[in-house]
């Protein structure tokens, strides 16, 4: 029996360390997101003077979402969703400038705690600050650290040209395109850890195309015949599109490309101000529920694995970027807090869906939407029994209410979307958490030019033109008795 369990223990080690051996290695992970992007605003989805050659050859080299939804019609509650895998108002993120509550468990501490060096690049807006980005104090207790990023260079909020950021609490004076900028320091962070153990997990949040728009002069010289407004925000597209370019190149220069996934989306639909249209033929805008302000540009390129580019029409969103990931590595269930809202796009890296098992739901401002694959439901307001249905194979623009057509489709999506929408009450009143109730530390939403943490620093950040308007007639100026 002796010689016969030895060679039984020999064949179990050796048959380990060819698996070992065999498993290939964790990707590098890079998330790119735009700051109001429409979906209409690709030289791939047609639009008819702004041209995107290095995102257009990044869809041409990877997987292609032509339904790819932000969490939510506007920044912060979509940035939440990145970060949870769950619904924005589950999370706390009711609006823009709300904060991420604590409580939650977030995607860069469950790669932090897989085994990845994290680091964060550009606009945050999780720390529940309104206001142009300021670059984030290091004594903030929602500071992107604080979730998990082992470094980053981050503002509270959107940024342009020439921005003054933050180091780990250090402000930064940089000169340039900010889009160029989060880049070229994204791409200095991989080049130091390449040669490392461990993987990296990067994300890079662009403060463009949002106002106040300033793009260079050659950037703008395609636009030439448009307003001034439209000339800068297409003009920063641009600037944008070169950076993913640059990106995509750094990647390639330094040996990462094969087995990085690079995943690029926005935070949330067009801009109704801006011509030629931000968002195609879809109805409505940021801070709408409709497809122009949630349908957005969605491309993942990951060579190693997605071999054979080609066009999804499957329904995905921020909200599986989480599941997805956690689904790649392996974590356990446990890293994500139920219930969770996403769901795994692992199956489409290697092959098509037909069908979405899991609806993807939106919550926000008191509003209310449920995509179940064709069908589309919306609840423009919760206080009122009022939906509409909408079919979008056949009706994009949502422009036929088929509620009263179609009543067996409308009373299923009805039902499902009314319990979702319990569940999310229950977790806006603090039942996930452990505590069964809302941290009472969370801090509300407040205009960061008016916080008493950043009265130190008013005098410095007014002579700033990013600044002035807001900060001006504040800076130096006595309170009130």
């Amino acid at each position: 029996m002796r010689p016969l369990l030895l060679a039984s223990l020999l064949l179990f080690q050796a048959a380990s360390c060819l698996h070992a051996a065999a498993a290939p290695p964790r990707p590098h992970i890079v998330l790119v997101m735009a700051d109001d992007m429409g979906w209409g605003e690709t030289g791939y989805n047609g639009h008819p003077l702004l041209k995107t050659p290095h995102l257009d050859a990044m869809a041409a080299a990877g997987l292609r979402f032509d339904r790819f939804y932000a969490g939510a019609p506007n920044c912060s509650p979509t940035r939440a969703t990145v970060m949870t895998g769950r619904n924005n108002d589950r999370a706390g993120v009711e609006n823009h400038g709300f904060a991420l509550r604590r409580q939650e468990k977030t995607l860069p501490r469950a790669l932090r705690d897989a085994g990845y060096t994290t680091a964060h690049f550009g606009k945050w807006h999780l720390n529940g600050f309104r206001g142009p980005g300021a670059p984030i104090l290091a004594t903030d207790d929602h500071n992107p650290g604080e979730f998990g990023f082992d470094e980053w260079l981050s503002a509270t909020n959107f940024f342009d040209r020439n921005p003054l950021l933050s180091r780990r609490g250090k402000f930064e004076a940089f000169t340039g395109d900010s889009s160029e900028i989060i880049v070229a320091e994204a791409l200095k962070f991989l080049a130091r850890h390449r040669t490392g153990s461990k993987p990296t997990f990067s994300v890079i949040w662009y403060g463009s195309p949002h106002s106040p728009f300033d793009a260079d002069e050659p950037d703008r010289a395609a636009f030439a015949s448009l307003a001034n407004l439209s000339q800068h925000h297409y003009g920063e597209l641009v600037a944008l599109d070169r950076s993913v370019g640059t990106l995509r190149r750094g990647l390639r220069d330094l040996g990462l490309a094969d087995n990085t996934l690079l995943w690029f989306c926005s935070d949330n639909g067009g801009l109704p101000e801006i011509s030629p249209s931000t968002v195609g033929n879809l109805r409505g805008f940021k801070n709408t529920i409709y497809e122009g302000g949630l349908r957005v540009p969605g491309i993942i390129e990951w060579p190693a694995v997605i071999t054979q580019p080609r066009i999804t029409r499957y329904p995905a969103g921020t909200i599986d970027i989480f599941p997805t990931l956690a689904d790649i590595l392996g974590l356990p269930a446990s890293v994500m807090l139920a219930p969770v809202d996403g769901s795994s796009l692992r199956p489409l890296f290697t092959a098509d869906l037909a069908t979405r098992t899991k609806p993807l739901a939106f919550h926000h401002q008191r509003r209310a939407a449920w995509i179940d694959n064709r069908y589309k439901l919306i609840q423009p307001t919760l206080a009122e029994e009022k939906f509409e249905l909408y079919d979008l194979d056949a009706d994009p623009a949502e422009s036929h209410d088929l509620a009263a057509a179609q009543p067996e489709v409308f009373a299923r999506l009805r039902t499902a979307l009314l319990a979702w929408n319990a569940s999310v009450a229950a977790s806006v009143a603090g039942q996930d958490y452990p505590e069964r109730r809302v941290s009472p530390t969370e801090p509300p939403s407040r205009d960061w030019t008016t916080a008493p943490e950043y009265q130190p620093h008013l005098a410095q950040l007014a002579t700033r033109p990013e600044y002035q308007s807001a900060l001006a007639p504040k800076a130096g100026k006595k309170k009130k008795p």
